[in-house]
């Protein structure tokens, strides 16, 4: 059985991620065009999803979500740990190929975004998108994140070094209309 619905959009909705889900996290993440855009080379086994879902999901600070479109999953969309200090936290977000070019990862990020800012008080949510990544680029330019800095040759991905771009935005800025 699917998670419960814990925020829900015009054409998606995000729900808890339930052990049901780790072989869709699994597929999801040993995708070529995702593990290449999230930054991680490695192959995921059963045992590390299955890790991953009970260290990060089930026991950490963050807020993670299962992305679903007519009751179906399309991705993941997350929160980081709140920083204390900082009351900022860190955006990860990943769409099945499938279900990409639909809308539901840039209706999924500004949810979570509202969520972030409304209910949980972050006043600063940062991104970080390889430069390759055009559409990421854009899905956070679109909801108003600011390009902030470049991490040059940050990561190693698909044979080169990678730079990493980073983009914020903070409370006071957010515009919950524009979406």
């Amino acid at each position: 059985m699917p998670g419960p619905v814990f925020l829900d959009g015009d054409s998606i909705e995000l729900r808890t991620i339930e052990e049901e889900d780790l072989d869709f996290l699994q597929e999801g993440v040993n995708d070529p065009t995702v593990w290449r855009a999230i930054g991680r080379a490695d192959p995921v086994n059963g045992p590390q999803q299955r890790d991953f879902f009970e260290s990060v999901v089930c026991e950490g600070d963050g807020v993670n979500f299962i992305v679903a479109a007519d009751g179906e999953p399309t991705g993941t969309v997350g929160l980081g740990p709140k920083q204390a200090e900082t009351h900022s936290a860190e955006l990860g977000y990943w769409m099945h190929p499938g279900h990409r070019e639909q809308g539901y990862c840039g209706e999924a990020v500004a949810l979570l975004t509202d969520y972030g800012f409304q209910q949980r008080g972050y006043h600063r949510i940062c991104a970080r998108v390889f430069e390759f990544n055009d559409a990421s680029q854009a899905l956070l330019e679109s909801l108003g994140f600011e390009r902030e800095g470049i991490n040059r040759e940050a990561v190693f991905v698909d044979g080169e070094y990678q730079d990493t771009l980073w983009y914020s935005l903070l409370a006071h800025e957010w515009d919950s209309t524009r979406w």
